[in-house]
């Protein structure tokens, strides 16, 4: 099959893959990337270059379409990411830490996240809401139940 995402790499860039291979301070995603396009600029088919670098056929598709469309920076570079929807905001944030500096309920030596977590939905800070998000929060904040 033939090859839409064609690598003809010009002199500048060659230099500047061949620098970042050497230095050894870059990601090992963005060294392995800048491997792909050197090969591909030599005429390797990508069955070859995902077992020389053992890496899968899709990631080399995608460092060369990568490369096509939007240059250098772009193919060597990670996109950002969006990253999760906070559970909480500020002022629930700062709640949760004072509830966890209050006195316990009784019968307990100390909060467990289960209780505080418990504790958030019963006032209707919100409608519901894990332990292990109350942990990440907490230690987040550097607080902790005890």
């Amino acid at each position: 099959m033939a090859k839409i995402y064609h690598v003809d790499l010009n002199d500048d860039e060659r230099t500047v893959l061949l620098e970042l291979i050497k230095k050894g301070k870059p990601s090992a995603r963005k060294v392995t990337r800048a491997r792909i396009l050197l090969l591909a600029d030599e005429g390797k088919r990508d069955t070859q270059i995902s077992a020389a670098l053992h890496t899968g056929i899709a990631t080399v598709e995608r460092t060369r379409r990568r490369l096509v469309e939007g240059g250098l920076a772009k193919a060597l570079n990670e996109q950002p990411r969006r990253g999760g929807q906070r559970k909480l905001d500020g002022k629930q944030e700062a709640f949760l830490v004072a509830l966890t500096c209050s006195t316990p309920p009784a019968g307990h030596k100390r909060w467990t996240m289960q209780m505080l977590a418990d504790k958030l939905v019963s006032l209707e800070m919100m409608d519901e809401i894990s332990d292990e998000t109350v942990r990440r929060t907490l230690k987040k904040t550097n607080s902790s139940p005890g």
